[in-house]
């Protein structure tokens, strides 16, 4: 695939009391969603050809979008915007069932990338609503995951954006209400949200099994063990990402004297490692190893070039692809994880 290189030996190597080191955090980068997603995208192409369209990002990381238009996808908003008949991959946040119905109406090839995980909060949106429960989802207004999660129950869904609205928010029937979440958000922040709430509502019903991933529980856990010792965190991830602005809203939360977010190398600044002896990094979960070890290059030739990974957890999940791509080998096969 082709790359889009940071600029090298950019930052650099001044004297600093002490020693100079970089606490790398793991689990980092990937998770098994994205993963999943972004070879689906891959495989499609290799067995349709180009264009393979894509609805939204297939991952919210700039990179991989990059990278996988220079390989013939083309992303668009909606389905009205791919020519009929065409394969048509939905991201691995998820679609509601309107986004399903209008794919099929214009007879398109639908390829379902939706992350395993996300799918299992769908079916207990369906499930609730089935059941006459109204219900409280936790998550950002606009992001496609809460769009289509809502979705899925439209009429019994009211979206929870923070702590401060739970105090606010109105149910029909407070003995028929339950909680679920986006599965990207902060730990910390949705169980804060989860005990407003229940404060106003004491029968709150919680969701049958936790709605945070475990991969954006991991990095969150992993990222609290470095920042309590990091004069400055770089968290690796897009804008868009949720779960990579969560994890510069933990290192600060828990020690880290100043914390950023970058896409690539040549966005972080000389001045952020002034005075710093100890830089933690990390990715979100939608975030190729390739971007962090380039950091990692360029810290080294500021003269930070003992790297010790702090390691919270081991990951070895991994999700068969969308069942229009699957062969003999139904599984991934397993990149590389941290």
């Amino acid at each position: 695939m082709p790359r889009i290189p940071g600029r090298r030996g950019r930052l650099q190597d001044i004297p600093v009391p002490g020693h100079k080191k970089v606490l790398l955090a793991a689990p980092r980068g990937y998770c098994a969603g994205v993963d999943r997603a972004v070879v689906a995208v891959e495989k499609a192409l290799d067995r349709f050809g180009a264009p393979v369209y894509v609805r939204k990002q297939i991952v919210h990381n700039i990179h991989v979008v990059r990278e996988l238009e220079a390989r013939g996808a083309i992303f668009v908003e909606e389905v009205d915007e791919v020519p009929p008949g065409s394969h048509l991959v939905f991201s691995a946040h998820g679609v509601s069932p309107a986004v399903v119905n209008a794919a099929a109406e214009r007879q398109l090839q639908a390829i379902d990338a939706t992350c395993p995980l996300v799918t299992k909060v769908h079916r207990e949106a369906v499930r609730f609503a089935r059941d006459d429960f109204e219900i409280l989802l936790i998550g950002h207004e606009g992001h496609e995951e809460v769009e289509g999660t809502a979705g899925h129950a439209p009429d019994r869904v009211t979206i929870v954006n923070s702590p401060d609205e739970a105090d606010t928010v109105e149910v029909r029937d407070p003995s028929k209400v339950v909680w679920l979440s986006q599965t990207t958000l902060s730990v910390d922040e949705a169980m804060e949200t989860v005990r407003r709430l229940r404060l106003r509502f004491p029968q709150l019903q919680d969701p049958p099994s936790d709605d945070i991933c475990y991969a954006t529980q991991n990095r969150q856990v992993a990222i609290k063990k470095v920042a309590q010792d990091a004069d400055l965190v770089i968290v690796v991830g897009s804008a868009n990402s949720s779960n990579s602005v969560r994890l510069v809203e933990v290192a600060l939360e828990y020690g880290a004297k100043a914390a950023y977010r970058v896409d690539y190398i040549d966005e972080v600044k000389q001045e952020w490692l002034d005075g710093v002896e100890t830089v933690g990094v990390t990715s979100g979960a939608s975030v190729p190893e390739v971007l962090v070890e380039e950091v990692i290059a360029e810290l080294a030739g500021a003269g930070y070039r003992d790297v010790e990974e702090v390691k919270t957890a081991e990951e070895d999940l991994l999700f068969s692809l969308p069942k229009e791509l699957r062969s003999d080998d139904r599984a991934l096969g397993g990149r590389s994880r941290a």
